[in-house]
């Protein structure tokens, strides 16, 4: 699953801390790679109690109703939804900003166009290497590289924005500064780095998770990138980086400050609950995608009223229910750990991160 992230601003109407900014939406689990890291272990289908067009419209409508969050189409693979398009339509129709995940191969020059029409403002796809033969093995398919900057090079061509999505394991990490070129070069908007949340396939790659010291290490060598590029950097399943950031800063006696540009501007750490959920291709609502954790089912429930009334959500918006060293570091409230982790560690979903070298000073 990849996390695009469009222009825009926000609702405007509220004041909430808690404001809905970005909803994931599992369309399908559908998909033509069988990716290692995979959280959902999408593979292809069919999957059954997938929701059809007419849930598909109730929900947007009720997602509208929390503002005008972004809308992230994703899988699976987006585009093997036969009435993807009509759902963008739809989306665009009500305000919300619709954006796309797609793994690049099924994005022709004709797919790219109707993507345009129907209104995403963005597509994010994934590169998981630096060479073809890396990113191949990554996605578990052969071709899947080339297929994917065909993607790109059909979404520029469109006149649609798009990022790279990176998530970072022990097999890529040497290579993340030529990504970043990469990136660059092919001319994307963004580069999103995600950390492995050993959920989903994920889990059986655990051994080739990066350590602490060496998240620690990535993360800021990921900030020293923000004097020397255009691109928008964001990181992703790495809370501590919003930790980072003001470390750094301090450190330099420079005020913290974050790029205009949507959600990358997004000042805080783990946002599952706070800013963002997930909604999976049944329904059911979750803190996050690797966060496997029954919020409520939009098939029983209104979305507005889950998003609003969670006791989960509830729990997570309050940093102070936090557990361990996460629960006394003063920065809980802009890093709050990545609660996937946690949960996956522990069983407990407020437990403290399993991933932080950073020892909090005591208050």
């Amino acid at each position: 699953m990849s996390h695009p992230v469009g222009h825009g601003k926000h609702a405007a109407h509220s004041p909430s801390a808690n404001e809905l900014r970005l909803v994931a939406w599992e369309t399908t689990r559908n998909c033509n790679l069988s990716c290692v890291h995979c959280r959902a272990s999408a593979t292809c289908g069919p999957y059954t109690g997938e929701l059809d067009t007419p849930a598909a419209y109730t929900l947007l409508e009720q997602i509208a109703q929390t503002g005008s969050p972004i809308v992230i189409l994703t899988g699976g693979e987006p585009l093997l939804r036969p009435d993807i398009f009509d759902i963008t339509r739809y989306g665009t129709k009500l305000g919300l900003k619709m954006v796309m995940a797609p793994n690049g191969t099924l994005v022709t020059p004709a797919v790219a166009e109707e993507m345009k029409e129907s209104g995403i403002q963005r597509i994010s796809i994934s590169i998981d290497g630096a060479t073809e033969a890396q990113h191949d093995s990554f996605r578990g398919v052969p071709g899947a590289y080339k297929g994917a900057i065909n993607g790109i090079n059909a979404a520029k061509n469109a006149g649609i924005e798009f990022q790279i999505n990176t998530t970072i394991t022990q097999l890529n990490r040497g290579q993340i500064p030529e990504i970043l070129e990469f990136a660059e070069n092919i001319g994307a908007v963004a580069l999103h780095i995600f950390l492995l949340v050993p959920t989903g396939r994920g889990k059986y790659i655990v051994d080739q998770a990066i350590s602490a010291r060496e998240y620690e290490d990535t993360l800021n060598w990921f900030y020293d990138q923000k004097q020397k590029t255009s691109l928008q950097l964001k990181a992703t399943c790495a809370p501590h980086y919003y930790r980072i950031l003001r470390q750094r800063a301090r450190e330099e006696g420079t005020p913290v400050t974050f790029q205009t540009h949507g959600l990358d501007a997004v000042t805080r750490g783990c946002l599952g609950g706070t800013g963002f959920c997930f909604v999976s291709h049944t329904g059911i609502v979750q803190p996050c995608g690797f966060l496997d954790l029954n919020c409520g089912d939009v098939t029983k429930t209104s979305f507005a009223d889950i998003w609003r009334d969670s006791e989960i959500f509830k729990q997570l918006r309050n940093a102070d229910n936090l557990g361990g060293k996460c629960g006394i570091c003063q920065f809980r409230k802009v890093c709050g750990g990545c609660r996937a982790r946690a949960y996956e560690a522990t069983d407990d979903y407020l437990a403290e991160e399993p991933l932080c070298s950073y020892n909090p000073e005591n208050k």
